[in-house]
């Protein structure tokens, strides 16, 4: 685990996100205490499908505007 001060993780920002992908912790002090942990992104299990995909895979039903004009012409 490192401790690196705010000011120095400025400069050192690419390299300090390079540890932390590679699996070590940075810790970013303020006047010398903890203020702030760089840790790696949790991975993803599998990719997103795209947009395309994803919209293909939509049931489609009534539209949203006509079951809220049913609704409001039944009150």
């Amino acid at each position: 685990m490192k401790h690196v001060g705010i000011k120095q993780a400025r400069q050192e920002l690419p390299g300090l996100i390079d540890r932390a992908e590679a699996g070590e912790e940075v810790i970013i002090t303020r006047q010398g205490k903890p203020v702030a942990k760089l840790i790696a992104a949790p991975k993803t299990s599998k990719a997103l499908p795209s947009l395309a995909d994803f919209r293909k895979g939509l049931k489609t039903g009534t539209p949203a505007a006509h079951l809220l004009r049913e609704e409001r012409n039944a009150h």
